[in-house]
């Protein structure tokens, strides 16, 4: 059974794709010139954007845990075939690594051309590399490790693992419970399946009310955006900013024939699905919070089965983290030229694969994949401080790296599932 449709539904995103794109340009736009020419007293009064904006993305969330549960559950109890759900689980984490490792290969060719028109004098790198460690000198907050990451896949309280956002043991929790719903009677699965049916068609209609408010949420978000990145800096950490955030959107560009050919899907409907997610995820600098949207959009637009919205798409967000690969081959470059140390193609290779493998432990915090980063820094002669150096300058290519792992999901999803598109 499948959420509500209707021929406004359906027609709908395409003119909504043009609001949110309109909303992303005019909002940046509006607080760079609020940056650059307000008055300070203008300037402060930008935090109502910031609450508008806030409400907005916590609209979203407030249906993600719910509804991703029991659609995975729904999902899971109609198909009643363990082995057939365990071919697609291995199915996508196969998409997933020759995505990544796609991605991979694409940085460490382009990068290095960016990086050759880079020059940095040795007193200038040392200046650099001094301003850059006094700015990222506190420290980090602590990341958990593989074995706890492992261990917290598993809840020892569900409610509370959805109370605190935590969407992977969430998905495993709702797996498990569709897997022994298909177990027991039929007269008492049926009922139990249609209030999860209920519950997720309604949830499906408060996130299409939410997202008709995008064009706001998205300029509101939008302008504290262009107000943090002003006129943003010059010289080498520009370069560093430029060439991670244009590698990661060529990439993302690359997607769409991806998902054309190997998702069966045209290129304009694929394109108009992905852009409210994709502006939310922008905007946000989050892909929990473009869940709903990523949702509706294999659903209502793209016409995919419920394994693609129950299953891939929650795995996906648990998971996948396209953007890791990218990240570090040009960070790792960047960092290179900053304390000189030069990388070979073997060196790249085993950064790519490094960061593939890795990839799928990183746990959904800004920049944390970063943090990852340490051991491969100091494998390669690089100072671990380097990290902060990333991290402090992260805050434009996150919203670079969401957009890619949104595009990144919604494509999986559709090669994961080819059915036929109306």
């Amino acid at each position: 059974m499948s959420g509500p449709q209707s021929p406004a539904t359906v027609a709908r995103p395409k003119s909504q794709a043009g609001l949110v794109l309109l909303a992303l340009v005019v909002g940046v736009s509006v607080g760079a010139l609020l940056t650059a020419y307000g008055t300070p007293a203008f300037r402060g009064s930008a935090g109502v954007f910031d609450v508008i904006g806030t409400l907005w993305i916590n609209a979203i969330r407030m249906t993600v845990i719910p509804l991703v549960a029991t659609l995975t559950i729904v999902a899971v109890a109609q198909s009643g075939d363990a082995k057939q759900l365990g071919r697609l689980g291995l199915s996508a984490v196969g998409v997933f690594c020759a995505l990544l490792l796609a991605s991979g290969a694409f940085a460490a060719v382009l990068a290095p051309i960016s990086f050759r028109s880079l020059h940095l004098a040795p007193d200038v790198a040392a200046r650099l590399r001094e301003s850059l460690a006094s700015a990222t000198a506190t420290t980090p907050a602590a990341m958990p490790t593989l074995a706890q990451r492992i261990v917290d896949m598993v809840p020892a309280n569900p409610i509370k693992a959805a109370a605190d956002g935590a969407i992977l043991p969430v998905v495993v929790f709702a797996l498990t419970l569709g897997f022994a719903l298909t177990r027991i009677p039929s007269e008492r699965r049926d009922t139990l399946l249609l209030v999860c049916r209920g519950i997720s068609d309604a949830l499906l209609i408060l996130v299409q009310w939410v997202l008709a408010l995008a064009p706001i949420g998205v300029f509101a978000l939008a302008v504290g955006l262009g107000i943090k990145m002003g006129a943003s800096s010059a010289g080498a950490l520009l370069h560093y900013v430029v060439t991670l955030s244009a590698i990661l959107f060529a990439f993302t560009l690359c997607l769409y024939p991806v998902a054309t050919v190997f998702g069966h899907v045209s290129l304009a409907r694929f394109a108009s699905a992905a852009l409210p997610a994709q502006a939310a995820a922008f905007s946000a600098r989050s892909s929990l919070a473009a869940l709903p949207a990523m949702i509706t959009a294999v659903r209502d637009t793209l016409h995919r089965g419920p394994r693609a919205s129950g299953v891939v798409l929650p795995l996906a967000v648990s998971t996948f983290r396209l953007n890791v690969p990218i990240a570090w081959v040009v960070g790792m470059l960047f960092l290179g030229q900053l304390y000189g140390v030069t990388f070979g193609a073997a060196s790249l290779v085993s950064i790519v694969i490094t960061a593939t493998l890795l990839s799928f432990s990183v746990p959904g915090l800004p920049s944390a994949s970063l943090f990852l980063l340490s051991p491969v820094l100091a494998q390669h002669g690089i100072p671990v401080e380097g990290v902060g150096i990333l991290i402090a300058l992260d805050a434009i290519p996150d919203m670079f790296k969401t957009l890619a792992n949104v595009t990144a999901h919604l494509t999986s999803a559709v090669v994961l599932d080819r059915g036929t598109v109306a």
